[in-house]
């Protein structure tokens, strides 16, 4: 992984041999140490063999201390574990230059020139996009890793969103981990490394310290641990890239090839392949001029026509068929409960737009029903939903509050018609489809159980409010308990935890926000500088929700937290327009 502490002077053919997309990789001063990085196994001065690398649980160690002669592994149980899981493969081996076990050989399905090209393309796109992330966070002066460290906030975990690029591979990633980054704390006019440890996450930014620096957090810096510049250790030498002393430190020890070995041993690092998985977890399977339907957004009882115009990190920009400019658009991620293939309403009886111009045009096509999230199955032969039963819903034209509502229509497949109480327009425009098992729907009683505030319906006089009461006057009865949706997951979320939300209300946004209450799957999102009845009740899966970081890693503009002058100007505005609209966009606009 590594081979000896010495000063370029005596060989500096490794790190000329560096292929830095867009930078000249100029010679190194001799007076600056380095561990120089050609490739091979770190060997001590004395010619004993050094530093391994464990090819089952990626730990680093002395390469005496390894079981067996080939020093593959660093236990019996490691070597057991690889010799009975035909899915791991000898990846590092391959990287540091050596040949292939067989097993190596049998279990490497992709040509390791397929993975270069793929993390070159990785890096490339990644570049791209960060760059524009970058650009927007300078315009808006807004930074992640410092308003969470200088207040003390705490990310929500990668994990706890299924959605989102690597979190089936998130369990690599914890406080601890070193890695290979950028060394800044130098004057070299070429780009080195050196390697850092994670001390903090907060979803995807990290972090990081420079190993040597123990107790000074003086050079501490975030960054994205998914980003470009983020390696395993041993990436350098495989890639003849220069591993550079910090300068800060460089008087700290006399013999920093010792330093490394001591504190690597037992150490953890990414795995070798983390990249690749980068950019396998961030390809999409929806493509541009795809043709969906999805709820028109003017009303919310029927669905259109729309055709795939962008994607960025999974979330779609749709052009509803008919518009000529190309502005009547719609976001929502792939995983939405709002889109469905073509033909999904007519399947299952719901109200649809038909224009003149929904035929295919030249270089269209219709998404693939596999493509769009799967609902569960539900049986409608028993006792199911019946019209005019009640129910509480979350209204979707005010996501902070969970309304007295009734079920209008029964449709096919467990789809339902639901409309809020009292204010419901009599041509039934704003009722919206919601399915049997949906988390945004209640049985009675649900609010006054978890003690949240539930909406009665516009004009109702007898406060407080009581079902008993209102199931007598309107002479209906309650949908039944068991029909609900009852599965509760382990998400992770924990109240008080950062995360990135849509605004539901404006869903092209996406804004820093904060998880302030919990009711079993349901989450209450305040976007951070706003009042709270710009709060949104949103379920724990919902893929509307992202990590710390998500932005910047996918290229999306992320909102920051609304200034008080914006607020009050927006508050402004919103009082001119008390009014409820039945589009489905906001009540509230950020400033872009």
């Amino acid at each position: 992984m590594f081979d000896g502490y010495d000063s370029c002077s005596e060989d500096s053919s490794s790190s000329s041999s560096s292929d830095e997309s867009e930078e000249e990789v100029t010679s190194i001063p001799a007076s600056l140490p380095l561990i120089k990085t050609n490739g091979q196994v770190y060997t001590y001065p004395d010619g004993k063999s050094g530093m391994a690398t464990c090819e089952m649980c990626g730990m680093v160690g002395v390469r005496d201390a390894f079981y067996s002669k080939t020093k593959r592994f660093c236990s019996v149980s490691c070597s057991r574990s690889y010799s009975s899981n035909s899915k791991k493969a000898s990846i590092l081996a391959r990287l540091q230059g050596k040949p292939p076990t067989k097993k190596a050989k049998v279990l490497q399905k992709q040509p390791l020139v397929a993975k270069l090209a793929a993390y070159a393309q990785y890096q490339a796109s990644l570049q791209q996009s960060q760059t524009k992330s970058k650009a927007a966070v300078t315009v808006e002066g807004f930074d992640w890793g410092q308003y969470v460290w200088s207040n003390k906030f705490t990310g929500a975990p990668v994990s706890c969103f299924k959605h989102v690029p690597m979190w089936t591979h998130w369990g690599d990633v914890e406080e601890g981990v070193r890695v290979e980054v950028p060394n800044t704390d130098c004057n070299l006019p070429t780009k080195v490394f050196w390697i850092a440890s994670i001390i903090k996450l907060a979803g995807y930014k990290a972090l990081l310290r420079y190993e040597g620096f123990d107790n000074d957090s003086s050079l501490d810096f975030w960054c994205n641990i998914c980003g470009t510049d983020v390696h395993p250790v041993g990436w350098c030498a495989t890639s003849g890239k220069p591993l550079v002393t910090p300068r800060t430190i460089q008087h700290k020890y006399t013999n920093w090839k010792a330093f490394l070995v001591k504190r690597l041993t037992g150490a953890k690092t990414l795995p070798p392949d983390f990249c690749s998985k980068v950019v396998e977890s961030m390809q999409y399977p929806f493509k541009t001029a795809m043709r969906v339907e999805v709820v028109d957004k003017t009303h919310l009882c029927r669905t259109r026509i729309a055709v795939v115009e962008s994607i960025v990190g999974g979330r779609l920009r749709l052009i509803y068929e008919e518009c000529e400019d190309g502005t009547d658009d719609f976001w929502c991620h792939m995983l939405s409960p709002l889109i469905h293939p073509i033909g999904w309403s007519r399947s299952i009886g719901h109200r649809f737009k038909r224009t003149d111009g929904s035929k295919k045009q030249e270089g269209q096509c219709d998404a693939a029903p596999q493509l769009f999230a799967k609902v569960k199955d539900v049986d409608q032969s028993g006792e199911w939903f019946q019209e005019g039963m009640k129910l509480e819903a979350i209204d979707p034209l005010n996501l902070s509050a969970i309304c007295v509502a009734t079920v209008r229509k029964v449709l096919a497949e467990g789809y339902l018609m639901i409309g809020i109480d009292g204010s419901e327009a009599a041509d039934g425009s704003d009722w919206f489809c919601y399915h049997s098992v949906s988390p945004s729907i209640f049985p009675v009683g649900f609010c006054e159980i978890n003690k949240i505030e539930l909406t009665p319906p516009r004009g109702y006089s007898k406060i407080p409010f009581k079902w008993f009461d209102y199931l007598r006057e309107t002479g209906s009865v309650a949908a039944p308990v068991k029909l609900f949706n009852k599965e509760v997951p382990n998400h992770g979320f924990r109240v008080g935890m950062k995360l990135e939300a849509v605004d539901l209300m404006e869903p092209r946004l996406v804004c820093v926000a904060t998880v302030t209450r919990i009711v079993h799957r349901l989450l209450r999102i305040h976007f951070d500088g706003w009042e709270d009845e710009y709060d949104q009740w949103v379920d724990c899966e919902s893929p509307d929700l992202y990590p710390v970081g998500w932005c910047e890693l996918t290229g999306y503009q992320l909102q920051p937290p609304a200034s008080q002058a914006s607020r009050e100007n927006q508050t402004n505005v919103m009082k001119k327009k008390k009014a409820k609209s039945s589009q489905y966009k906001g009540h509230k606009k950020k400033i872009c």
